[in-house]
């Protein structure tokens, strides 16, 4: 798996590699129009000129700051069959003017589109539990791909942040009920280690006190003196088997 991942980024970065250089090649080419290219572009001033004020209009503006959009929530079938509405938000910026407006018609609308789509693709191959707790790995993911996909409409894409993940209602309940039955398990279990050290704690206490006969007397002694504490008007004197015995046989 780790291989594959090398893989497939040794591939990406030898195709921005390979963007790079044609885009140099062809600002090398820009910077030496040659004879008719300076003609060309003496042509295309003087038609300008001659078609004020109305070639003003024709020009087209490219807004090179920061652009932000929210991805609308999109209802995604993960990979343990569960459905989920799932939204974002994503930032990116024109950082190539020319090829944003001659590589595509409407560059932002394309990212909008673009970003639902890679939203879709990439949580359809997670499960739930790693939705929930990978936000981080998915949004980069996401960026990544969204940055390759745009590279050659000149667009830049710096950011891809997951707003929000919403469950069904019964998926919660039945989400809730099986958080409480693990808890109401988890506290059984407390209870009866409880009860065991407890019942150990006794059985030690009674052989303290089978050894000494004097130690019932104190601990008979304390208990009456906790009940005489509370202001009870009952207290009770427990009498040995042994003396009703005697009872019995007279």
């Amino acid at each position: 798996m780790a291989a594959v991942d090398r893989e497939t980024a040794e591939m990406k970065d030898s195709r921005r590699r390979e963007r790079r250089d044609r885009q140099s090649a062809l600002e090398d080419n820009d910077d030496g129009f040659g004879i008719c290219g300076w003609i060309l572009v003496l042509f295309s001033l003087l038609l300008i000129l001659c078609t004020l004020p109305l070639s003003v209009w024709i020009f087209i503006k490219v807004d090179m700051r920061t652009i932000t959009f929210d991805i609308p929530p999109q209802e995604v079938l993960t990979k343990d069959s569960v459905t989920v509405s799932v939204d974002g938000v994503v930032y990116y910026r024109v950082q190539n003017a020319t090829l944003a407006v001659a590589n595509i018609t409407n560059a932002d609308a394309a990212t909008r589109l673009l970003a639902q789509t890679t939203l879709r693709n990439v949580l359809g191959t997670k499960n739930l539990a790693e939705i929930l707790s990978d936000r981080e790995e998915i949004a980069h993911s996401m960026q990544s791909t969204l940055d390759d996909a745009t590279d050659d409409w000149g667009i830049k894409v710096e950011r891809v942040e997951i707003k929000d993940v919403k469950l069904p209602m019964q998926l919660q309940r039945a989400m809730a009920a099986e958080a409480e039955a693990t808890r109401e398990a988890r506290a059984k279990v407390i209870s009866a280690e409880g009860e065991m050290n407890a019942s150990r704690a006794l059985k030690e206490a009674s052989l303290v006190i089978a050894e000494s006969p004097s130690a019932l007397q104190l601990r008979y002694l304390q208990t009456l003196n906790t009940i005489a504490a509370e202001k009870n008007s009952t207290i009770i004197f427990p009498l040995p088997i042994d003396m009703m015995q005697a009872f019995m046989k007279h």
